[in-house]
């Protein structure tokens, strides 16, 4: 589960306010296709967006996708087992996968010369891969290291990765369980288990192919015709999961971690999906909140007062349902108790009064220069076109999302804070030392 944070390595840049050109369109088995010409640069990006994540498997079965990020660089029909990374590197080019809960992503960034290769690769992939016991049973063991050196051995792994945060805040949904999965799962899947998995994800209809960089538009739509045009559509992929009731009441968790010394004190809330207003708008809290040195919370715990070695806040955006968490490592002797009294009064103060004019417009001018910064080349740029078709409905959102954060006002930061922060609407986790269960 790589981050999802990519690498500003290659060319092709971006005038701020500059508007993102592209062409979509779909062919006839459901491949929906994005093309973003950028010829500034002989880069090219070649990327395959699938609409599948860990909500979409089953109990008993999770980390699949997660799974399938590992067992899809096996190899195809054409491609030999462990030839993959190779031929990317003998080309001149680099390659990644990442998964997050609702989608999967396989990229490569070639010099725009190797287009086709690019292009023949990722086909190839959705066309013909290899779904093999030998693969199946090397991946098992690589996704088993990963999950102990990521989260089992991590300091604040299980936190960072929500295997000790999502099953306190969501009770039906498939968020409830971590995009890595469980051991167990694993072990106990079978090959006819992977390979029903990727007939069903894993096919034209559910995905989007996004082509970035430098190239000619007639070319690359002949060749994506060429490569991608003779895959069979696939079922339907139906969505269906299970909403989540109105919280009522307050929930409290403890969680405990080995790798551990200091406390950590998580208060966290339920909140809507990526495709509403309100999720800028607690983005925007968030900033206010603990972006930065100079932000609220953290001059109040950290600078001043010296109770907390760190504070932040954050809302962690997903397609169905978000969570927002303000999270606090006490300084010393300073309780869990007393925090969360003086949290709350921070909290109360953002539902009652309205942030100031000066502290609204730092905020603005923050998410202006990350945006610039997010969309600085053509891997990038077509991570994000995914991106947007895929789990926002809407490709040109890469083009109207600072108009959506400018649209927000402090009057609708004030309300967001009133809707979804409320004290019983929290889930508190106390994510304590695994020599704190021993002391009890």
């Amino acid at each position: 589960m790589k981050k999802l944070l990519l690498s500003f390595m290659f060319a092709g840049g971006l005038v701020f306010g500059q508007k993102i050109e592209f062409e979509e369109y779909k062919l006839p088995n459901g491949l929906h296709v994005i093309l973003h010409q950028d010829n500034s640069a002989p880069v090219v990006t070649t990327g395959v967006m699938y609409h599948v994540g860990s909500k979409d498997e089953q109990v008993g079965k999770t980390g699949f996708a997660h799974f399938f990020e590992h067992l899809l660089f096996e190899g195809t029909t054409n491609i030999q087992r462990g030839e993959w990374f190779k031929i990317v590197s003998s080309h001149g080019g680099s390659n990644n996968a990442n998964t997050t809960s609702d989608r999967t992503y396989y990229y490569e960034t070639f010099p725009s010369n190797n287009l086709e290769l690019g292009l023949w690769m990722e086909s190839d992939r959705l066309y013909q891969p290899i779904i093999n016991q030998i693969g199946v049973d090397t991946q098992k063991e690589v996704v088993k290291e990963e999950k102990r050196s990521r989260l089992d051995n991590q300091p604040y792994g299980k936190f960072s990765y929500g295997e000790a945060v999502n099953p306190h805040v969501f009770k039906n949904h498939p968020y409830k369980w971590s995009v890595i999965g469980s051991f167990e799962d694993l072990s106990s899947a079978t090959l006819e288990d992977f390979q029903h998995f990727s007939e069903t994800y894993y096919v034209p209809n559910n995905a989007v192919l996004v082509v970035a960089g430098d190239f000619k538009s007639e070319e690359a739509k002949q060749l994506i015709e060429k490569y991608f045009g003779k895959i069979k559509r696939g079922k339907d992929v139906v969505k269906s999961f299970p909403k989540e009731d109105e919280q009522t009441q307050e929930v409290r968790a403890t969680e405990y971690d080995a790798n551990i010394q200091i406390p950590l004190l998580a208060i966290n809330y339920r909140t809507p999906g990526n495709k509403v207003k309100d999720a800028a708008a607690l983005q925007m809290l968030s900033d206010y909140l603990s972006g930065g040195k100079s932000s609220v919370l953290y001059k109040k715990y950290v600078d001043e007062r010296k109770e907390a070695l760190q504070i932040f806040a954050f809302n962690r955006q997903m397609e169905d349902y978000g969570i927002y968490t303000i999270g606090i490592l006490p300084q010393g002797e300073v309780s869990f108790e007393y925090l969360e009294k003086e949290l709350a009064k921070d909290i109360k103060a953002v539902q009652t009064d309205l942030i100031s004019e000066k502290d609204y417009q730092k905020i603005l001018n923050g998410i202006e220069n990350r945006f610039v910064a997010s969309k600085s080349g053509v891997q990038n740029i077509a991570h994000a076109l995914a991106d947007a078709y895929m789990l926002r409905g809407n490709t040109n959102i890469i083009n109207e999302e600072l108009d959506i954060y400018r649209s927000v006002t402090r009057e609708d930061i004030r309300n967001a804070a009133q809707k979804y922060l409320n004290p019983q609407q929290r889930i508190i986790i106390n994510y304590l030392p695994e020599s704190a269960k021993d002391a009890k």
